[in-house]
């Protein structure tokens, strides 16, 4: 299940040789005592649902912060997302990250400035990942979709700087999720030119071109290396529930950031 942890604590070190719960998920069933526990399996990924749904549920507007867990605090792209970080909490938004090290601990640090929320949800791994300690809401998953299903259903919005695998996944997700109407009024912003000018020119250079997806799928995202242009549109394209702090609301529907 999902367990809320004191801010600065590490997850639970996983036993030497000991598979994660994902990687259990994920395993072949061979024989039917398997497929047995597989399905046994449901009541503790049910757990952590319901658990994330109770922490989560009054944390108001909220932006997830994505990026490279491999960036020290004396790269120019962890001082950025502080100020990202910073200049969207102070426009009255939360911060959630994956509660580890690197851009995420930047993210927690710029909410942390601001006075905002900041959530951390961090995530079972082969390796330990400590919660950093700018964390005030800490989160421990054992699923990653459980866990990838708090970032969309509780955020407005996304912004996502310079990473690997893991954040391309984010990406692409979110983009995917907007594209086919499971989200609405969900900005999307690339922090960081140089490093996603390459991506993006082979989107619209390889994907557009050759009909895959249309401009309207492009227009999805904002890529900038400003923090207040980002918070400024992302202020101005998201559903406040309940009305933006200081102006008029968009609407009176209120958009969760995932269907159901």
């Amino acid at each position: 299940m999902a367990h809320r942890r004191p801010r600065g604590t590490p997850v639970q070190p996983r036993t030497p040789g000991r598979p994660t719960e994902d990687e259990r998920l994920l395993e072949s069933v061979e024989e039917a005592q398997e497929l047995g526990k597989d399905a046994w399996r449901i009541f503790r990924i049910m757990g952590e649902f319901v658990e994330g749904f109770e922490a989560l549920s009054e944390l108001g507007p909220a932006v997830s912060i994505f990026g490279s867990a491999r960036v020290g605090e004396d790269d120019p792209e962890y001082q950025a997302c502080v100020e990202m970080a910073r200049v969207l909490g102070e426009a009255g938004l939360a911060i959630i990250t994956g509660g580890g090290p690197g851009m995420m601990e930047a993210a927690n640090r710029g909410a942390r400035a601001a006075g905002t929320i900041s959530v951390g949800c961090n995530i079972e791994l082969p390796f330990e990942q400590g919660t950093n300690p700018y964390v005030d809401d800490a989160l421990y998953f054992r699923y990653f979709f459980v866990r990838k299903t708090m970032f969309v259903k509780y955020a407005q919005a996304f912004v996502i700087f310079p990473g690997g695998f893991g954040t391309m996944d984010e990406l692409f997700e979110s983009l995917t999720l907007i594209q086919t109407g499971k989200v609405y009024d969900f900005p999307v912003v690339l922090m960081g030119t140089d490093y996603w000018d390459g991506l993006w020119e082979w989107v619209r250079d390889t994907m557009l071109a050759e009909g895959k997806i249309s401009q309207e799928d492009l227009d999805l995202v904002l890529l900038t290396d400003d923090p207040e242009e980002a918070r400024d549109h992302i202020v101005d394209s998201m559903c406040w529930p309940g009305g933006r702090p200081g102006g008029s609301s968009r609407g009176d529907e209120v958009v969760s950031g995932a269907d159901g």
